[in-house]
């Protein structure tokens, strides 16, 4: 589902296929009360077996099998609620059982769920992976549904609720790459966010590529790891700091680059900073990345220097795949 699924009346495009959202009728309601941070994608169910025993292809080991609530715009928001932000969500949620207890466990920890569309015929998403003492073995992510309903979950973006072409969102966007490749086209050169603080980051590996238009956008951060940072510049690197020097060349205007337990390093036209994790015993791993995006974005929001900024993202992402503090 693309653009022609969306009223003529709420959105036109412009010569170079960008999104504009139509100027708001007097039946919208006014941007009121704007939250602090929009979380924009995959908003889902995990289902996550872990065990402790090491593991390979064929193993049947014993462990433990959770349901919670996931997906790369969803632990992004869970952690920034942690740190005392109301996050509000641009997701599609399913009008199924799955989806109806979603909705209600975002609410219940306090996300602004006022935004999410709500689909008839699309199933409520989910992601399965299984993790042993080594490590991710193999992950399944179904977000078809979020792909499917594309444009559709960014209405609120262009038709007055939460700002306009002319009137742009202007506060920070944590964006996730589950979205289609097109629509991340559109949202690079888009009116809607010119504006915006966006941070954007991958699904997975397979999907980095997706986030290539985000290089040339104005006010775009990226956070990569450093396999993804190779994807995005057809190379492989040997440190985090030589990937992040290189993106910031071929144009980023952020980028924070991770490498597991080795140093990541944050990047801009204002210079490079380079930190290395505290060593920590790894118990999980699943939602790991989001956590650590989420704690630098709570830290830049309350005006920590970048260095610092760094320091408590490492230091929130090391605190959880440890295991001390739920997601």
């Amino acid at each position: 589902m693309g653009l022609n699924d969306i009223p003529r009346a709420v959105i036109t495009t412009c010569h170079d296929h960008s999104l504009v959202f139509a100027r708001p009728s007097r039946h919208n309601p006014p941007m009121s009360n704007k939250p602090e941070i929009l979380c924009i994608g995959s908003v889902l169910w995990d289902v996550i077996g872990r065990s402790a025993s090491h593991m390979r292809q064929g193993s049947d080991v014993p462990g433990r099998i959770t349901r919670l609530p996931g997906g790369v715009a969803m632990n992004i928001a869970m952690t920034l609620r942690r740190f005392g932000l109301t996050p509000a969500l641009l997701t599609t949620i399913g009008k199924d059982e799955e989806g109806y207890e979603l909705l209600a466990a975002c609410k219940s920890m306090g996300m602004n769920c006022d935004y999410v569309y709500h689909s008839e015929d699309l199933p409520t998403d989910v992601y399965m992976a299984v993790e042993g003492a080594n490590g991710l073995i193999a992950a399944i992510a179904d977000a078809h549904s979020l792909e499917a309903a594309g444009d559709k979950i960014l209405r609120p973006l262009g038709d007055g609720t939460l700002g306009t072409a002319e009137q742009p969102f202007d506060g920070v966007i944590a964006l996730d790459g589950n979205l289609t490749l097109g629509l991340i086209e559109k949202i690079a050169t888009s009116p809607l966010f010119t504006r915006a603080d966006l941070r954007v980051a991958p699904a997975s590996p397979g999907k980095a590529e997706r986030l290539t238009p985000m290089l040339a956008h104005p006010n775009a951060t990226l956070y990569v790891n450093i396999e993804e940072a190779g994807l995005l510049c057809q190379t492989t690197f040997q440190s985090s700091t030589i990937a992040a020097t290189a993106l910031v060349a071929r144009g980023a205007h952020g980028v924070m680059v991770t490498d597991g337990g080795n140093s990541a390093t944050f990047g801009n036209a204002g210079g490079i900073i380079t930190q290395t994790p505290p060593a920590v015993m790894v118990t999980r791993i699943t939602g790991a990345g989001d956590t650590f995006m989420a704690a630098h974005i709570a830290a830049e929001i309350r005006g920590e220097p970048a260095e610092a900024a760094l320091a408590a993202a490492l230091a929130a992402a090391a605190t959880y795949v440890s295991g001390e503090t739920p997601l």
